[in-house]
């Protein structure tokens, strides 16, 4: 299969995309009825400025910085923690980084291949700067809504609570991608929600804290769904 032109690799058509990007997440949550749910112990969390990690679907990114700024401005967080979403260093995930920045959310870069900054060790660091490293636990190429180690693994170790993220649009098309990405139409009635943190011992079995993660995440997602009369999107089989 031949690739994309490579006219759309350069950064000025990068930039351009990434802004209509950033746009079209605008237009979706302006134009949109959306209902903000957030456990109360996340809430002091986010007043109190504790680090923890963010959680969220790779299939549910779409509106993610639309839902930090709507949970801040009701909570009214005036200094907020930075949250970081950590990325794989690839075009795709640059295009992401550009569009979200507009959003006023960060991205950091790792990777998975030897010899460069791991993913994990990128999200130490932000921890350690006292910020909020935000995965896609299923991320970055699947299988759909199953949790990989890492992230209660980085959690454990740094003994900071995992909060799970997710949206749901009554007005939304899933792709025919191996995430099932839901995008989010104008017009939509919505959910954005922040779940209960997870806190894990830092002697949890991490295998344990894992199934927990994924059981969390994705009773969140099928809840938000459920409350706009959805079907359900699970894991595969």
């Amino acid at each position: 299969m031949a690739g994309r032109p490579r006219w759309q690799h350069g950064p000025p058509v990068q930039a351009a995309l990434a802004w209509l990007a950033a746009a079209y997440i605008r237009l979706v949550h302006r134009t949109g009825r959306w209902e903000l749910r957030c456990d109360p112990a996340t809430a002091r969390l986010v007043r109190g400025r504790r680090p923890f990690i963010g959680a969220f679907w790779h299939g549910r990114m779409l509106m993610i910085a639309a839902a930090w700024r709507a949970l801040l401005h009701e909570l009214r967080v005036k200094t907020p923690l930075q949250p970081y979403v950590i990325s794989s260093d690839h075009r795709d995930g640059r295009l992401m980084a550009r569009a979200t920045a507009r959003l006023g959310i960060r991205t950091v870069f790792g990777s998975t291949r030897r010899g460069r900054v791991s993913l994990l060790r990128a999200a130490s660091r932000v921890l350690e700067r006292g910020q909020i490293p935000v995965f896609t636990p299923d991320g970055p190429r699947g299988p759909r809504m199953r949790a990989k180690s890492g992230v209660v693994r980085l959690a454990i170790r740094a003994g900071v609570p995992i909060v799970p993220i997710t949206f749901a649009a009554s007005n939304q098309r899933l792709l025919a991608s191996w995430d099932r990405f839901a995008l989010a139409l104008p017009f939509a009635r919505g959910v954005l929600a922040f779940g209960a943190p997870l806190e894990l011992d830092r002697d949890a079995d991490p295998e344990v804290a894992r199934r927990l993660l994924e059981d969390r995440l994705t009773e969140l997602t099928l809840e938000a769904d459920r409350a706009l009369g959805l079907p359900p999107v699970g894991p595969p089989a």
